[in-house]
């Protein structure tokens, strides 16, 4: 039965069963929490809860070190610049469906007018200049 209230990011494991599904000792994963590795949403009783995504990197956590021989400070930074790439890539993916979508609209307004007709508008935007320079000394 599929529950769209459980998906992959929805932290239902406790830690015994985490540690079980990912291959790893409870205090594995105990310590890769306190180091930020991977950090699982917290129960009422304060107690930890893992997603199917967080076993899932609790998973990739142990084959960087395991087979890549990275270490764990270098597998936080990994992570930091894989989670970095995603955010970056999403961002793109909403700008460029924003530009088509202008791009779009100059070309319906292109096709129903003459050449030389109605002006489109512009969005205005605001920009402060700082000078961190002294100013120019005046000759007298």
């Amino acid at each position: 039965m599929n529950n769209p209230a459980f998906g992959d990011d929805t932290p239902v494991y406790v830690i015994s069963v985490a540690a079980e599904l990912s291959g790893l000792h409870p205090q594995t994963l105990r310590q890769y929490d306190r180091l930020g590795l991977v950090s699982p949403g917290r129960a009422s009783g304060r107690g930890r809860r893992y997603s199917m995504r967080d076993i899932q990197m609790l998973r990739e956590v142990q084959r960087l070190s395991q087979e890549e021989g990275i270490n764990l400070a270098g597998i936080k930074r990994i992570l930091e610049l894989q989670r970095e790439v995603a955010e970056l890539r999403e961002h793109i993916f909403h700008l460029h469906n924003e530009m088509e979508a202008a791009r779009s609209a100059v070309s319906r307004r292109e096709s129903g007018r003459s050449p030389g007709g109605e002006l489109l508008p512009v969005r205005r935007a605001r920009v402060t200049i700082f000078n961190t320079s002294p100013p120019p000394e005046q000759n007298r």
